[in-house]
């Protein structure tokens, strides 16, 4: 099996060493194709209107200075165009994607980009709490990280679907099992505009989410995290709201 590892947190991240160590327990056929730098946040987003540098780390590693989006691009179309990927991993994202973070994703949105180019995807975060990026357990993710991704390939990934799998702010040893959940929602009355000045006593401003308790749905991926599970989402690439579609028809049939 031929796997293309790639991430949103650039070529040095320590989540795409873990997210390698998980590939070469899968294959010896392993390809890196990452950011030269951090691109967290920037979705699903290509460059259109700037070039693609493609730096060659070793035999089967690459930067591209560009989106997640476009190094799964490079690497299915240009890096390996003779023989395609059988598999894209994504991450390991340092911290959890999850709810919303789904739309904003740049680890999602790579994995999306390899479905699309029908290819096998899935993403993987890692979640962190109060400790902060000093403290994160990439050791949760790196030990059950194998598992996972051979029990989702046995099962099957659907055409069309990407799967988006978080492990929880803990230890290997401290997880309490797997979920197979639902994308959840936040309250988003915790989101905050956290303004400040600068020394020349300009204002800027940090988007920021408040600190209050908050009581995840039941049976989704932010509930699992919590009760420190494993989340694992289908998410289709196909947005379309049947139910809506079908109202909105009858109603301009009319």
């Amino acid at each position: 099996m031929r796997i293309l590892v790639t991430n949103d947190d650039g070529i040095h991240a320590p989540g795409l060493e873990t997210l390698e160590g998980i590939a070469r327990t899968l294959s010896d056929d392993v390809w890196v194709v990452a950011p030269e730098s951090d691109q967290s946040g920037v979705s699903h987003s290509l460059s259109l209107n700037d070039p693609l540098r493609l730096r060659q780390i070793s035999e089967k590693r690459f930067a591209v200075k560009g989106t997640p989006s476009d190094c799964v691009i490079m690497g299915v179309r240009h890096i390996l165009k003779d023989h395609g990927p059988d598999l894209v991993l994504s991450g390991v994202n340092r911290g959890q994607n999850v709810a919303e973070d789904v739309t904003y994703s740049g680890t999602i949105a790579a994995a999306m980009e390899g479905t699309i180019l029908n290819v096998r995807s899935i993403a993987m975060s890692q979640a962190y709490g109060a400790g902060g990026r000093g403290a994160i357990k990439w050791a949760c993710a790196a030990h059950h990280g194998p598992g996972v991704v051979k029990k989702i390939l046995e099962i099957g990934i659907e055409p069309g679907i990407v799967v988006n799998v978080n492990f929880p702010d803990c230890e290997p040893e401290e997880v309490t099992g797997t979920s197979v959940a639902a994308q959840g929602m936040r309250n988003q009355a915790l989101l905050a505009i956290d303004a400040r000045q600068d020394g020349r006593g300009n204002p800027y401003f940090w988007l920021a989410f408040a600190k209050a308790r908050f009581e995840p749905g039941h049976g989704t991926d932010l509930k699992a995290i919590a009760e420190n599970r494993i989340s694992v989402t289908p998410l289709r690439l196909d947005l379309t709201d049947e139910p809506t579609l079908t109202r909105f028809a009858q109603a301009f049939a009319e």
